[in-house]
Protein backbone atom coordinates (compact mmCIF):
# COMPACT_ATOMS: atom_id res chain seq x y z
CA UNK A 1 0.00 0.00 0.00
CA UNK A 2 0.84 3.44 -0.92
CA UNK A 3 1.69 6.32 1.88
CA UNK A 4 0.50 9.18 0.23
CA UNK A 5 0.39 13.23 1.23
CA UNK A 6 -1.54 15.02 -0.88
CA UNK A 7 -1.58 18.93 -1.20
CA UNK A 8 -4.20 21.11 -2.49
CA UNK A 9 -4.00 24.57 -3.39
CA UNK A 10 -6.08 27.28 -2.26
CA UNK A 11 -7.46 29.21 -5.09
CA UNK A 12 -10.24 26.20 -6.04
CA UNK A 13 -11.18 25.80 -2.44
CA UNK A 14 -13.86 28.56 -2.45
CA UNK A 15 -15.78 26.61 -4.94
CA UNK A 16 -18.28 24.44 -3.35
CA UNK A 17 -18.50 22.40 -6.29
CA UNK A 18 -14.76 21.93 -6.21
CA UNK A 19 -15.06 20.84 -2.57
CA UNK A 20 -17.48 18.14 -2.75
CA UNK A 21 -15.13 16.31 -5.36
CA UNK A 22 -12.34 16.67 -3.74
CA UNK A 23 -13.37 15.35 -0.61
CA UNK A 24 -15.18 12.35 -2.75
CA UNK A 25 -12.14 11.31 -4.61
CA UNK A 26 -10.36 11.86 -1.02
CA UNK A 27 -12.55 9.69 0.73
CA UNK A 28 -12.20 6.44 -1.60
CA UNK A 29 -8.24 6.53 -1.20
CA UNK A 30 -6.68 4.00 0.75
CA UNK A 31 -4.94 3.51 2.88
CA UNK A 32 -5.90 7.51 4.15
CA UNK A 33 -3.49 10.29 2.87
CA UNK A 34 -2.23 13.40 4.83
CA UNK A 35 -3.98 16.38 3.54
CA UNK A 36 -2.32 19.90 3.46
CA UNK A 37 -3.98 22.57 2.05
CA UNK A 38 -3.49 26.10 1.14
CA UNK A 39 -5.98 29.51 1.74
CA UNK A 40 -4.95 31.43 -1.63
CA UNK A 41 -7.54 34.10 -2.84
CA UNK A 42 -9.39 34.16 0.78
CA UNK A 43 -6.10 35.05 2.89
CA UNK A 44 -5.67 38.07 0.01
CA UNK A 45 -9.27 39.09 0.31
CA UNK A 46 -9.15 38.76 4.46
CA UNK A 47 -6.13 40.95 4.31
CA UNK A 48 -7.45 43.80 2.45
CA UNK A 49 -10.08 43.68 4.74
CA UNK A 50 -7.74 44.26 7.52
CA UNK A 51 -6.03 46.89 5.81
CA UNK A 52 -3.09 45.56 4.38
CA UNK A 53 -1.96 44.14 1.00
CA UNK A 54 -0.64 41.53 -0.54
CA UNK A 55 2.71 40.91 -1.76
CA UNK A 56 4.55 38.56 -3.30
CA UNK A 57 8.51 37.21 -3.81
CA UNK A 58 9.24 34.57 -6.14
CA UNK A 59 5.62 32.90 -6.13
CA UNK A 60 5.21 33.51 -2.23
CA UNK A 61 3.16 35.72 0.00
CA UNK A 62 4.80 38.05 2.17
CA UNK A 63 3.78 37.76 5.43
CA UNK A 64 3.57 41.03 7.23
CA UNK A 65 1.21 41.38 10.56
CA UNK A 66 -2.04 42.10 8.55
CA UNK A 67 -1.07 39.00 6.32
CA UNK A 68 -0.27 36.72 9.17
CA UNK A 69 -3.33 37.59 10.54
CA UNK A 70 -5.39 36.95 8.06
CA UNK A 71 -3.61 33.61 7.21
CA UNK A 72 -4.50 32.41 10.31
CA UNK A 73 -8.19 33.50 10.06
CA UNK A 74 -7.86 31.25 6.98
CA UNK A 75 -6.04 28.50 7.09
CA UNK A 76 -7.26 27.22 10.32
CA UNK A 77 -10.72 28.49 10.70
CA UNK A 78 -12.38 28.92 7.51
CA UNK A 79 -10.69 26.48 4.94
CA UNK A 80 -9.53 23.46 7.13
CA UNK A 81 -13.61 23.48 8.40
CA UNK A 82 -15.02 23.39 5.28
CA UNK A 83 -12.77 20.46 3.78
CA UNK A 84 -13.20 18.36 7.16
CA UNK A 85 -17.13 18.89 6.57
CA UNK A 86 -16.79 17.88 2.85
CA UNK A 87 -14.42 15.06 4.04
CA UNK A 88 -17.19 13.73 6.50
CA UNK A 89 -19.93 14.27 4.13
CA UNK A 90 -18.03 12.12 1.69
CA UNK A 91 -17.95 9.59 4.59
CA UNK A 92 -13.78 9.48 5.01
CA UNK A 93 -13.00 10.43 9.05
CA UNK A 94 -11.12 13.81 9.27
CA UNK A 95 -9.82 16.04 11.78
CA UNK A 96 -8.33 19.41 11.16
CA UNK A 97 -5.00 20.38 12.64
CA UNK A 98 -2.44 22.92 12.68
CA UNK A 99 1.72 22.52 12.69
CA UNK A 100 0.85 25.01 15.52
CA UNK A 101 -1.31 22.11 17.22
CA UNK A 102 1.08 19.96 19.40
CA UNK A 103 4.24 21.48 17.73
CA UNK A 104 3.47 20.07 14.73
CA UNK A 105 5.88 21.22 12.68
CA UNK A 106 8.35 23.44 13.86
CA UNK A 107 10.31 26.19 12.05
CA UNK A 108 12.83 28.74 11.32
CA UNK A 109 12.44 32.34 9.27
CA UNK A 110 13.09 31.76 6.06
CA UNK A 111 16.04 34.18 4.49
CA UNK A 112 14.49 34.70 0.80
CA UNK A 113 17.25 35.27 -1.47
CA UNK A 114 14.98 37.83 -3.52
CA UNK A 115 13.69 39.05 -0.59
CA UNK A 116 12.45 39.95 2.73
CA UNK A 117 9.03 37.68 3.16
CA UNK A 118 8.32 38.93 6.77
CA UNK A 119 7.04 35.98 8.91
CA UNK A 120 7.74 33.03 6.73
CA UNK A 121 8.62 29.75 8.00
CA UNK A 122 10.65 26.92 6.43
CA UNK A 123 10.11 23.56 8.21
CA UNK A 124 12.89 22.09 10.34
CA UNK A 125 11.28 19.15 12.78
CA UNK A 126 7.77 17.32 11.97
CA UNK A 127 6.15 15.10 14.92
CA UNK A 128 5.43 12.27 12.17
CA UNK A 129 4.36 10.31 14.45
CA UNK A 130 1.29 12.45 15.07
CA UNK A 131 0.44 11.75 11.66
CA UNK A 132 1.11 7.97 11.44
CA UNK A 133 -1.02 7.56 14.67
CA UNK A 134 -4.16 9.37 12.99
CA UNK A 135 -3.92 7.26 9.80
CA UNK A 136 -3.29 4.27 11.72
CA UNK A 137 -7.01 4.81 13.10
CA UNK A 138 -7.96 5.53 9.20
CA UNK A 139 -8.75 9.43 10.45
CA UNK A 140 -7.23 11.94 7.36
CA UNK A 141 -5.07 14.82 9.07
CA UNK A 142 -5.76 18.31 7.41
CA UNK A 143 -3.04 20.37 8.28
CA UNK A 144 -3.52 24.52 7.63
CA UNK A 145 0.35 24.78 7.30
CA UNK A 146 0.61 27.76 9.90
CA UNK A 147 3.79 26.54 11.99
CA UNK A 148 5.27 27.12 15.34
CA UNK A 149 8.99 29.11 15.11
CA UNK A 150 11.19 31.00 17.39
CA UNK A 151 8.55 34.17 18.12
CA UNK A 152 5.18 32.16 17.73
CA UNK A 153 3.11 31.60 14.85
CA UNK A 154 4.55 31.64 10.90
CA UNK A 155 3.30 31.47 7.81
CA UNK A 156 4.70 28.68 5.90
CA UNK A 157 3.94 28.05 1.78
CA UNK A 158 1.81 24.58 1.70
CA UNK A 159 3.98 23.09 -0.80
CA UNK A 160 6.66 23.42 1.84
CA UNK A 161 4.54 22.02 4.96
CA UNK A 162 3.43 18.84 2.77
CA UNK A 163 7.14 17.97 1.27
CA UNK A 164 8.01 18.41 4.71
CA UNK A 165 5.53 16.00 6.43
CA UNK A 166 6.08 13.47 3.71
CA UNK A 167 9.67 13.32 4.89
CA UNK A 168 8.34 13.10 8.16
CA UNK A 169 6.52 10.07 8.04
CA UNK A 170 8.24 8.26 5.45
CA UNK A 171 5.70 8.75 2.07
CA UNK A 172 5.96 7.22 -0.84
CA UNK A 173 4.68 9.74 -2.69
CA UNK A 174 3.84 13.57 -2.41
CA UNK A 175 0.74 14.99 -4.63
CA UNK A 176 0.47 18.28 -5.48
CA UNK A 177 -3.22 19.23 -6.48
CA UNK A 178 -3.46 22.36 -8.63
CA UNK A 179 -5.77 23.96 -11.42
CA UNK A 180 -3.03 22.48 -14.01
CA UNK A 181 -3.22 19.25 -14.99
CA UNK A 182 1.08 18.76 -14.66
CA UNK A 183 4.01 20.66 -15.99
CA UNK A 184 3.48 22.40 -19.33
CA UNK A 185 6.31 21.68 -21.64
CA UNK A 186 5.31 22.90 -25.37
CA UNK A 187 1.55 22.92 -24.17
CA UNK A 188 1.67 19.44 -23.32
CA UNK A 189 1.65 17.11 -19.64
CA UNK A 190 5.60 16.30 -18.99
CA UNK A 191 4.00 12.56 -17.51
CA UNK A 192 7.91 12.38 -15.57
CA UNK A 193 10.53 15.02 -15.25
CA UNK A 194 14.20 14.61 -13.52
CA UNK A 195 15.76 16.89 -11.12
CA UNK A 196 18.07 18.02 -13.93
CA UNK A 197 14.93 18.70 -16.35
CA UNK A 198 13.22 20.88 -13.60
CA UNK A 199 16.28 23.08 -13.17
CA UNK A 200 16.63 23.58 -16.68
CA UNK A 201 13.05 24.30 -16.99
CA UNK A 202 13.15 27.24 -14.41
CA UNK A 203 16.49 28.46 -16.38
CA UNK A 204 14.30 28.78 -19.54
CA UNK A 205 11.09 30.23 -17.78
CA UNK A 206 8.99 26.87 -18.78
CA UNK A 207 8.28 26.71 -15.33
CA UNK A 208 7.49 29.99 -13.54
CA UNK A 209 4.89 31.72 -11.11
CA UNK A 210 3.42 29.91 -8.43
CA UNK A 211 4.89 26.61 -9.95
CA UNK A 212 8.11 27.56 -8.92
CA UNK A 213 7.56 26.51 -5.36
CA UNK A 214 5.77 23.25 -6.04
CA UNK A 215 8.21 22.08 -8.35
CA UNK A 216 11.05 23.36 -5.71
CA UNK A 217 8.83 21.39 -2.60
CA UNK A 218 9.08 18.34 -4.65
CA UNK A 219 12.90 18.43 -4.91
CA UNK A 220 12.88 19.41 -1.31
CA UNK A 221 10.68 16.24 -0.56
CA UNK A 222 12.97 14.10 -2.83
CA UNK A 223 16.05 15.25 -0.94
CA UNK A 224 14.66 13.95 2.18
CA UNK A 225 14.01 10.72 0.81
CA UNK A 226 10.11 10.84 -0.42
CA UNK A 227 10.61 8.41 -3.38
CA UNK A 228 8.88 10.83 -5.91
CA UNK A 229 6.54 13.96 -6.28
CA UNK A 230 3.67 14.10 -8.61
CA UNK A 231 1.66 17.55 -9.95
CA UNK A 232 -1.63 16.99 -11.07
CA UNK A 233 -5.44 18.33 -11.09
CA UNK A 234 -8.77 17.09 -9.07
CA UNK A 235 -9.23 14.72 -12.04
CA UNK A 236 -5.40 12.85 -11.29
CA UNK A 237 -6.09 12.25 -7.62
CA UNK A 238 -6.57 8.51 -7.24
CA UNK A 239 -5.25 8.09 -10.64
CA UNK A 240 -1.73 6.81 -10.40
CA UNK A 241 -0.63 7.87 -14.09
CA UNK A 242 -1.89 11.62 -13.95
CA UNK A 243 0.51 14.23 -14.01
CA UNK A 244 3.40 15.34 -13.90
CA UNK A 245 5.93 12.56 -11.84
CA UNK A 246 9.07 14.52 -10.16
CA UNK A 247 11.70 11.48 -9.43
CA UNK A 248 15.68 12.19 -8.23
Amino acid sequence: MTTLVLKVGGNELDDPAFVAAFAAAVALLRPVPVLVHGGGKEIGIIQKALGGEPRFVAGLRVTDAEALQAAEMVLCGSVSTRLVAALQAAGAEAQGLSGVDRGLIRVEQWQHPDGDLGRVGRPIAVRGALLRNLLAEGVVPVVAPISLGPEGSYNVNADEAAGAIAAAIAADEVLFVTNVPGVLVNGSVAPLVSRAEVEALIDNGTISGGMIPKVRAALTALDAGVRAARITNLAGVGQLAAGTRIVA
